[in-house]
């Protein structure tokens, strides 16, 4: 009984909120058959908000154009519908109450038909083939379109900095040395790219050769030479 009069408010204050002018709708609640909804001859331009325990809904002779995606979903207790004598305008919108006819005539009392456009008048709105909407599909998926193609632009950027480390970690540096020199001593520190071109002096590099002496023996040069290159991928050049 409480549940059942919660109901009846939700549905007064629901109502109140879609009604231009007029009566609220209706309800009767009886343990045996639920909730008994009219909303029939009010003017109602939408549908209101009904509960979930629902099993009969009346909004005949009104100015509903369209039943909103996803109305009928939530009310899984329905048994007897009536939708006749609105103004229904078969457009993409109308897609949904189409596929929700088509699988619930058993509870339909009076099947609705288009008012417009002139092309489908009159026609039972459970009539309507699959081809009448495949226009739609192009217009339901155009913003996701431009979803999907913010998402790959999005992956395309992610990529191209993944690379981008992955070559700068990669990056052959050259190394020229000049024999006069009693010491190890680097003119300069080149980088493949010119962008990134670096001028490095010799005592810098001493950390990286880990020399027992401050001076390096020229004899020893070919061995730190192949070191450079196969661990750390840095080329170096005698001059």
């Amino acid at each position: 009984m409480l549940s059942a009069l919660s109901s009846a408010v939700l549905l007064l204050l629901s109502t109140s909120s879609v009604l231009a002018a007029g009566q609220p709708c209706t309800c009767l609640s009886l343990l045996s058959a639920g909730l008994q909804v009219n909303c029939s001859s009010l003017n109602l331009m939408e549908l209101p908000y009904l509960p979930a325990d629902t099993t009969e809904v009346h909004v005949r002779d009104n100015q509903l154009t369209f039943v909103s995606p996803g109305w009928f979903d939530r009310l899984v207790s329905l048994k007897k519908v009536s939708l006749s004598g609105n103004p229904f305008h078969c457009d993409c919108r109308i897609q949904y109450l189409r596929d929700w006819l088509f699988k619930n005539k058993d509870i339909i009392s009076e099947e609705p038909i288009c008012s417009s456009p002139s092309s489908v008048a009159k026609k039972r709105i459970s009539d309507l083939s699959d081809d009448y909407f495949s226009s739609c599909a192009s217009e339901s998926y155009t913003g996701g379109f431009f979803d999907t193609l913010l998402g790959v632009m999005l992956c395309c950027v992610i990529v191209l900095l993944l690379l981008s480390l992955r070559l700068a970690k990669a990056s052959t540096y050259t190394l020229f040395i000049d024999e006069r020199h009693s010491g190890f001593e680097a003119d300069s520190l080149r980088s493949l790219k010119p962008k990134h071109r670096r001028r490095l002096h010799a005592d810098s590099l001493n950390f990286v050769m880990e020399l027992e002496k401050p001076r390096l023996n020229m004899e020893l040069l070919p061995q730190v030479l192949d070191i450079l290159h196969k661990k750390h991928n840095i080329k170096i050049k005698a001059t």
